[in-house]
């Protein structure tokens, strides 16, 4: 009997540590350029398109989508964001290629001269949508970079604002991609100010390919960021960068870079979601999807990311990124 009493007493901890109704799940992956095979004349899309540069066929998008589904099936979270979409149609097929969840769909196409957007998939079960819009990063007569995508939701009839991010790149030289990184903070912190002056106790998560670590200045300086839970405490304004127990760590990052490791895509969230009222997000629950088949094993790029492509050259792994993800608890 005292056995009998003991496993039932374990089976109730057990539950109650991790109540996948009480939790939520959340993942952000920069999948490497899912196109379609359709030249669109409006995006510089060609590369990617049947008689284009990468020879592109049929069979390559369906390896491509059939390794996707890989990385999704792993994360198996509830909601997830993604960038390096070219349109709703690619998020449709990768949606058929997985239908264990059956994922509702968030997109805007965004004036990105390639065609590449954010977006998000969620469990429509878990997570209702009450409104999204796409936030345009202005840089005058500059070429035009991707959107920020808003999406706001309830789970449990709690509110989550999340905003989906793919900050500009260095593709045309290390100032010109700060500076515009920075312009891309500027934006989304008023906007989230907009949010804490309501509330400021709002439950909001960014996520996303930022470009930049979590101590650049962009993310650190003007997005108003600290890696030190405690100093969020009496700053409501100010968020928490949880991504510090990744950086550093050998072959842990989310991109690597001559040889270096980064960790450019992250999660950042508000002092809502880390006061034991309503949302929480458990910081031991925020870590990189870093299996061994993701990663490059021998050579000399060797605990690289396991990409798609290198250049016009089929590597056939899945991206130049890893995928994140983490656990936010509900407080009853």
């Amino acid at each position: 009997m005292k056995k009998i009493l003991m496993i039932t007493l374990l089976i109730i901890l057990a539950t109650g540590c991790d109540n996948s109704a009480d939790t939520i799940t959340v993942g952000f992956w920069n999948v490497e350029n899912l196109f379609d095979l359709e030249d669109d004349p409006i995006k510089n899309d060609d590369e990617f398109s049947l008689g284009g540069d990468k020879i592109i066929t049929q069979e390559i998008l369906e390896m491509k989508l059939d390794h996707m589904t890989e990385v999704i099936s792993d994360l198996n979270v509830d909601i997830l964001g993604l960038c390096e979409v070219e349109n709703r149609k690619v998020l449709e097929m990768l949606n058929e290629n997985y239908p264990e969840k059956n994922y509702s769909i968030v997109h805007y196409e965004s004036p990105d001269l390639r065609g590449i957007d954010a977006a998000l998939l969620y469990d429509a079960e878990k997570f209702t949508v009450l409104d999204s819009y796409p936030i345009e990063i202005p840089f005058g007569d500059e070429a035009p970079t991707r959107d920020i995508l808003y999406v706001n939701g309830t789970f449990d009839a709690t509110t989550l604002h999340i905003f989906v991010n793919h900050w500009p790149s260095n593709y045309s030289g290390l100032e010109r991609g700060t500076r515009r990184r920075s312009v891309a903070a500027n934006v989304l912190r008023k906007t989230l100010d907009e949010i804490l002056m309501e509330n400021d106790n709002a439950n909001i998560i960014l996520m996303g390919d930022f470009n930049e670590s979590p101590l650049s200045k962009a993310v650190q300086d003007v997005l108003n960021t600290t890696i030190n839970q405690e100093e969020v405490d009496d700053n409501p304004y100010q968020l928490w960068n949880p991504m510090a127990h990744i950086m550093g760590v050998e072959n842990g990052g989310t991109y690597k870079y001559r040889g270096i490791d980064n960790v450019i895509d992250q999660f950042i969230v508000s002092k809502g979601l880390i006061d034991e009222n309503g949302l929480e997000l458990h910081p031991s629950s925020v870590k990189v999807l870093n299996k061994d088949k993701y990663r490059q094993q021998e050579g000399d790029f060797a605990g690289y990311p396991f990409r798609f492509w290198v250049g016009d050259n089929l590597l056939g792994g899945y991206s130049d990124h890893m995928a994140i993800y983490c656990k936010l608890y509900l407080n009853n």
